[in-house]
């Protein structure tokens, strides 16, 4: 089976270049099943109901999410009822939501999808690792495609939780730093692997903040109030391969794509 993982998709110029284009890339790599990391889509921080609708609706099947998901409020009610949107399984254990789905695609295949954050440089959780091998145990025979969303900063624990899955799931992918790695690969083991994904929104800012307002928070130190950039939307990812009588990636292709 063929998928579609999507890079953090970021405020309104994210929303509609997703919209706009995924029916197409989908068609392209006759994609079946799409992940996408959407802790940025409001206003840069967070989800509200009506916008994980809305992304729902433009052909994505699981949303993972990260250290922004519960920026805004109105998410909390909506993840506790929404089985599509995950929140980092490795957060408390009484936090809202969940951070493993379950479940099938049209043609009956049995997929998983984990949501992990990191713990370098990012708020405090439980381990990541144990968390997945965690998952991975309730999992267990119940899906033979599994996908793993790693939502960390530091490029070198990334690395790490790619090799530490590999053999053990279909594809690990890195997402929050909103910059496109070009390592895209198959590891030993045959899980697919990049350390991030990039950013779906406007290519033409400092990680999807208006640029001139980065450069002034650097520039003198002071707080400013970011506001999400609009210029040149881009879905960046990643389409995969995977055999899912082995749950091993056949394939992975780096997708860096214009509305």
């Amino acid at each position: 089976m063929k998928v579609i993982i999507v890079g953090d998709v970021v405020g309104k110029p994210g929303r509609k270049v997703l919209a706009a284009i995924l029916k197409r890339l989908k068609e392209q790599h006759e994609a079946e099943f799409v992940v996408a990391n959407i802790e940025n889509a409001a206003e840069g921080a967070g989800l509200v109901p009506k916008i994980g609708d809305e992304i729902l609706a433009a052909g994505v099947d699981v949303m993972t999410s990260g250290n922004h998901i519960f920026d805004k409020k109105e998410v909390i009610a909506y993840i506790e009822n929404q089985p599509r949107l995950l929140r980092p399984a490795n957060y408390a254990p009484d936090a809202p939501g969940r951070g493993l789905w379950l479940g099938s695609t049209a043609s009956g295949t049995q997929v998983a999808v984990i949501n992990i954050q990191g713990r370098i440089f990012m708020p405090p959780t439980d381990c990541p690792f144990r968390a997945a091998d965690r998952l991975l145990g309730e999992i267990g025979n119940r899906a033979s495609v599994i996908i793993v969303d790693h939502h960390a900063e530091a490029t070198s624990e990334k690395q790490a939780m790619g090799r530490y899955l590999d053999g053990k799931v279909s594809v690990v992918v890195g997402t929050h730093t909103h910059v496109q790695t070009a390592d895209e690969q198959i590891l030993p083991g045959g899980t697919g692997y990049i350390t991030d994904l990039g950013m779906t929104g406007p290519y033409d800012s400092v990680i999807g903040v208006q640029s001139q307002l980065v450069i002034t928070r650097f520039v003198r130190g002071l707080p400013i109030r970011y506001q999400t950039a609009s210029e040149n939307p881009q879905l960046h990812g990643v389409a995969v391969e995977i055999d899912e009588r082995t749950g091993k990636a056949v394939s992975i292709v780096r997708l860096q794509v214009k509305e």
